[in-house]
Protein backbone atom coordinates (compact mmCIF):
# COMPACT_ATOMS: atom_id res chain seq x y z
CA UNK A 1 0.00 0.00 0.00
CA UNK A 2 2.89 2.78 0.76
CA UNK A 3 4.41 1.95 -2.59
CA UNK A 4 1.47 2.38 -4.39
CA UNK A 5 0.85 5.87 -2.32
CA UNK A 6 4.35 6.50 -3.25
CA UNK A 7 3.98 5.64 -6.59
CA UNK A 8 0.77 7.73 -6.89
CA UNK A 9 2.63 10.86 -5.96
CA UNK A 10 5.37 10.80 -8.18
CA UNK A 11 3.75 10.33 -10.77
CA UNK A 12 1.33 13.42 -9.64
CA UNK A 13 4.18 15.67 -9.40
CA UNK A 14 6.23 14.44 -12.58
CA UNK A 15 8.79 12.72 -11.44
CA UNK A 16 7.44 9.22 -13.48
CA UNK A 17 5.75 11.74 -16.51
CA UNK A 18 7.85 10.01 -18.74
CA UNK A 19 6.42 6.75 -17.72
CA UNK A 20 3.53 7.94 -17.62
CA UNK A 21 2.99 9.87 -20.90
CA UNK A 22 4.79 6.87 -23.38
CA UNK A 23 2.46 4.34 -24.75
CA UNK A 24 3.22 0.79 -23.86
CA UNK A 25 5.86 -1.01 -25.88
CA UNK A 26 4.43 -3.45 -27.87
CA UNK A 27 7.00 -7.05 -28.79
CA UNK A 28 7.02 -9.24 -32.17
CA UNK A 29 8.53 -12.52 -31.65
CA UNK A 30 11.01 -13.46 -34.17
CA UNK A 31 13.46 -16.29 -34.69
CA UNK A 32 16.32 -14.59 -32.88
CA UNK A 33 14.47 -13.29 -29.75
CA UNK A 34 11.35 -10.21 -28.84
CA UNK A 35 11.64 -7.53 -30.93
CA UNK A 36 10.37 -4.35 -28.92
CA UNK A 37 8.69 -1.52 -30.61
CA UNK A 38 8.35 1.70 -28.29
CA UNK A 39 6.85 4.32 -29.95
CA UNK A 40 8.11 7.98 -28.49
CA UNK A 41 6.76 10.75 -30.60
CA UNK A 42 5.21 11.30 -34.01
CA UNK A 43 7.87 9.87 -36.52
CA UNK A 44 10.03 9.03 -33.75
CA UNK A 45 10.66 5.54 -32.37
CA UNK A 46 12.74 3.08 -30.83
CA UNK A 47 12.90 -0.60 -31.89
CA UNK A 48 15.09 -3.36 -29.55
CA UNK A 49 16.32 -6.35 -30.61
CA UNK A 50 19.46 -8.65 -28.85
CA UNK A 51 19.76 -5.99 -26.18
CA UNK A 52 20.65 -3.75 -29.48
CA UNK A 53 18.70 -0.37 -29.41
CA UNK A 54 17.73 1.52 -32.53
CA UNK A 55 16.70 4.86 -32.66
CA UNK A 56 14.56 6.42 -35.59
CA UNK A 57 14.17 9.79 -36.23
CA UNK A 58 15.26 10.79 -32.64
CA UNK A 59 13.31 14.05 -31.88
CA UNK A 60 12.21 16.17 -28.77
CA UNK A 61 15.32 16.47 -26.73
CA UNK A 62 17.12 13.70 -24.18
CA UNK A 63 14.33 13.50 -21.48
CA UNK A 64 11.70 11.34 -23.97
CA UNK A 65 14.25 9.09 -23.94
CA UNK A 66 14.87 8.71 -20.56
CA UNK A 67 14.75 4.91 -19.04
CA UNK A 68 15.26 3.87 -22.91
CA UNK A 69 18.98 2.43 -23.20
CA UNK A 70 21.22 4.73 -25.53
CA UNK A 71 20.94 3.83 -29.17
CA UNK A 72 23.28 1.17 -30.99
CA UNK A 73 22.08 2.85 -34.33
CA UNK A 74 20.23 5.82 -35.37
CA UNK A 75 18.20 5.70 -38.65
CA UNK A 76 17.20 9.10 -40.15
CA UNK A 77 14.62 9.13 -43.02
CA UNK A 78 15.12 12.95 -43.92
CA UNK A 79 16.45 16.18 -43.02
CA UNK A 80 12.83 18.28 -41.62
CA UNK A 81 13.35 18.53 -38.59
CA UNK A 82 10.49 16.15 -37.70
CA UNK A 83 13.00 13.13 -38.46
CA UNK A 84 16.15 15.25 -38.27
CA UNK A 85 16.92 16.91 -35.14
CA UNK A 86 21.01 17.51 -34.59
CA UNK A 87 19.98 18.75 -30.99
CA UNK A 88 18.60 15.93 -29.86
CA UNK A 89 21.46 13.62 -31.47
CA UNK A 90 23.86 16.31 -29.62
CA UNK A 91 22.07 15.46 -26.49
CA UNK A 92 21.68 11.93 -26.44
CA UNK A 93 24.21 9.41 -25.47
CA UNK A 94 25.75 8.19 -29.22
CA UNK A 95 29.34 6.90 -28.02
CA UNK A 96 28.65 3.46 -29.67
CA UNK A 97 25.78 4.32 -32.10
CA UNK A 98 26.24 3.68 -36.06
CA UNK A 99 24.39 6.48 -38.32
CA UNK A 100 22.69 5.54 -40.61
CA UNK A 101 21.06 8.60 -43.21
CA UNK A 102 20.54 9.70 -46.34
CA UNK A 103 23.51 11.81 -48.36
CA UNK A 104 20.80 15.45 -47.69
CA UNK A 105 20.88 14.77 -44.15
CA UNK A 106 24.47 13.57 -44.22
CA UNK A 107 25.72 16.80 -45.79
CA UNK A 108 23.82 18.69 -42.68
CA UNK A 109 25.30 16.77 -39.82
CA UNK A 110 27.87 18.78 -37.95
CA UNK A 111 31.42 18.94 -38.59
CA UNK A 112 32.31 17.32 -35.09
CA UNK A 113 29.98 13.79 -35.96
CA UNK A 114 32.12 11.17 -35.86
CA UNK A 115 32.70 9.87 -39.82
CA UNK A 116 33.79 6.59 -38.93
CA UNK A 117 30.63 5.56 -37.47
CA UNK A 118 28.66 7.43 -40.69
CA UNK A 119 26.55 5.14 -43.12
CA UNK A 120 25.14 7.09 -46.06
CA UNK A 121 22.78 5.03 -48.44
CA UNK A 122 21.15 5.95 -51.52
CA UNK A 123 17.90 4.71 -52.72
CA UNK A 124 17.92 1.07 -53.72
CA UNK A 125 21.45 0.63 -51.70
CA UNK A 126 21.14 -2.18 -48.26
CA UNK A 127 23.92 -2.59 -45.47
CA UNK A 128 24.00 -4.59 -42.60
CA UNK A 129 24.43 -3.45 -39.12
CA UNK A 130 24.48 -4.98 -35.31
CA UNK A 131 23.52 -8.40 -37.68
CA UNK A 132 20.38 -6.37 -39.34
CA UNK A 133 19.60 -6.33 -43.12
CA UNK A 134 19.15 -2.70 -44.24
CA UNK A 135 17.28 -1.27 -47.44
CA UNK A 136 16.94 1.97 -48.32
CA UNK A 137 14.13 2.57 -50.25
CA UNK A 138 12.68 5.62 -52.14
CA UNK A 139 9.46 8.29 -50.03
CA UNK A 140 7.98 10.91 -52.04
CA UNK A 141 5.32 12.95 -53.03
CA UNK A 142 2.81 12.81 -55.82
CA UNK A 143 2.80 14.40 -58.23
CA UNK A 144 6.41 14.28 -58.28
CA UNK A 145 7.49 17.64 -58.77
CA UNK A 146 11.05 19.68 -57.77
CA UNK A 147 8.82 22.15 -55.33
CA UNK A 148 7.30 19.03 -53.60
CA UNK A 149 7.89 18.74 -49.80
CA UNK A 150 9.58 15.49 -50.31
CA UNK A 151 11.28 15.00 -53.55
CA UNK A 152 12.40 11.61 -54.99
CA UNK A 153 16.15 10.98 -54.04
CA UNK A 154 16.35 13.11 -51.02
CA UNK A 155 15.55 10.86 -48.28
CA UNK A 156 15.07 7.31 -47.57
CA UNK A 157 12.50 5.35 -46.04
CA UNK A 158 13.98 1.46 -44.81
CA UNK A 159 13.22 -2.11 -44.70
CA UNK A 160 15.00 -3.63 -41.58
CA UNK A 161 14.81 -7.61 -41.82
CA UNK A 162 15.28 -8.34 -38.00
CA UNK A 163 15.29 -12.00 -36.50
CA UNK A 164 13.65 -13.00 -40.40
CA UNK A 165 10.88 -10.36 -39.72
CA UNK A 166 10.32 -7.63 -42.18
CA UNK A 167 10.18 -4.10 -41.11
CA UNK A 168 8.94 -1.57 -43.27
CA UNK A 169 9.48 2.67 -42.14
CA UNK A 170 7.74 4.34 -44.21
CA UNK A 171 9.18 7.88 -43.45
CA UNK A 172 7.81 11.07 -45.57
CA UNK A 173 5.92 9.44 -48.71
CA UNK A 174 3.01 9.22 -50.77
CA UNK A 175 1.63 5.58 -51.87
CA UNK A 176 4.02 5.32 -54.23
CA UNK A 177 4.62 2.50 -56.59
CA UNK A 178 8.21 1.64 -54.84
CA UNK A 179 5.59 0.69 -51.42
CA UNK A 180 3.12 -0.86 -52.95
CA UNK A 181 5.33 -3.07 -54.60
CA UNK A 182 6.42 -4.60 -51.64
CA UNK A 183 6.68 -8.24 -50.14
CA UNK A 184 6.48 -9.83 -46.87
CA UNK A 185 6.44 -7.03 -44.83
CA UNK A 186 5.91 -8.40 -41.22
CA UNK A 187 5.35 -4.87 -39.49
CA UNK A 188 5.07 -1.50 -41.12
CA UNK A 189 5.20 1.78 -39.99
CA UNK A 190 3.03 4.52 -42.30
CA UNK A 191 2.62 7.82 -42.88
CA UNK A 192 -0.30 9.79 -43.10
CA UNK A 193 -0.67 13.49 -42.67
CA UNK A 194 -2.12 16.31 -45.09
CA UNK A 195 -0.36 18.11 -46.66
CA UNK A 196 3.07 16.85 -46.00
CA UNK A 197 2.63 12.84 -47.13
CA UNK A 198 -0.80 11.44 -48.05
CA UNK A 199 -4.84 11.58 -46.18
CA UNK A 200 -6.07 8.51 -44.52
CA UNK A 201 -7.77 7.27 -47.61
CA UNK A 202 -4.64 7.22 -49.76
CA UNK A 203 -2.83 5.35 -46.72
CA UNK A 204 -5.45 3.17 -46.81
CA UNK A 205 -4.93 2.56 -50.40
CA UNK A 206 -1.15 1.68 -50.03
CA UNK A 207 -1.24 -0.65 -47.44
CA UNK A 208 -4.17 -3.08 -49.21
CA UNK A 209 -1.75 -3.03 -51.86
CA UNK A 210 1.25 -4.67 -50.01
CA UNK A 211 -0.67 -6.17 -47.43
CA UNK A 212 1.73 -6.19 -44.13
CA UNK A 213 0.82 -8.45 -40.87
CA UNK A 214 1.02 -5.64 -38.83
CA UNK A 215 0.80 -1.82 -39.47
CA UNK A 216 0.91 1.08 -37.37
CA UNK A 217 -0.11 4.42 -38.51
CA UNK A 218 2.20 7.07 -37.41
CA UNK A 219 3.47 10.22 -38.63
CA UNK A 220 -0.19 11.25 -38.69
CA UNK A 221 -0.96 14.21 -36.51
CA UNK A 222 -4.71 16.11 -37.48
CA UNK A 223 -5.79 12.55 -38.47
CA UNK A 224 -8.77 9.92 -38.19
CA UNK A 225 -6.42 6.60 -37.56
CA UNK A 226 -9.54 5.17 -36.54
CA UNK A 227 -11.24 5.79 -39.99
CA UNK A 228 -7.50 3.81 -41.34
CA UNK A 229 -8.34 1.40 -39.63
CA UNK A 230 -11.74 0.91 -40.36
CA UNK A 231 -11.13 1.51 -44.35
CA UNK A 232 -8.13 -0.92 -44.21
CA UNK A 233 -10.04 -3.67 -42.19
CA UNK A 234 -13.34 -3.19 -44.36
CA UNK A 235 -11.22 -5.06 -47.09
CA UNK A 236 -8.81 -7.55 -45.41
CA UNK A 237 -9.65 -8.25 -41.95
CA UNK A 238 -6.51 -10.16 -41.55
CA UNK A 239 -4.64 -6.81 -41.21
CA UNK A 240 -3.29 -5.43 -37.96
CA UNK A 241 -3.94 -2.72 -37.89
CA UNK A 242 -2.42 -1.34 -34.24
CA UNK A 243 -3.43 2.54 -32.97
CA UNK A 244 -1.39 3.72 -30.23
CA UNK A 245 -0.56 7.00 -29.27
CA UNK A 246 1.88 8.85 -31.12
CA UNK A 247 0.95 12.29 -29.43
CA UNK A 248 1.92 12.13 -25.88
CA UNK A 249 0.92 14.84 -23.54
CA UNK A 250 3.39 17.38 -23.14
CA UNK A 251 4.95 17.70 -19.63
Amino acid sequence: MKFKIILALLTTFGFLSGYAQRPEPDHVNTKGGELTIQPINHATLVLSYQHKNIYVDPTGGADVFKSIAAPDMIIITDIHGDHFDPKTIDAINTTHAVLLVPQAVADKLPATTDKTKLVILKNGETTSQLNISIAAIPMYNLPESPTAFHTKGRGNGYVLTIGGKNVYISGDTADIPEMRSLKNIDVAFVCMNLPYTMDVATAAKGVLAFKPKVVYPYHYRGQDVNQFKSLVNAEDKNIDVRLRDWYPVAK
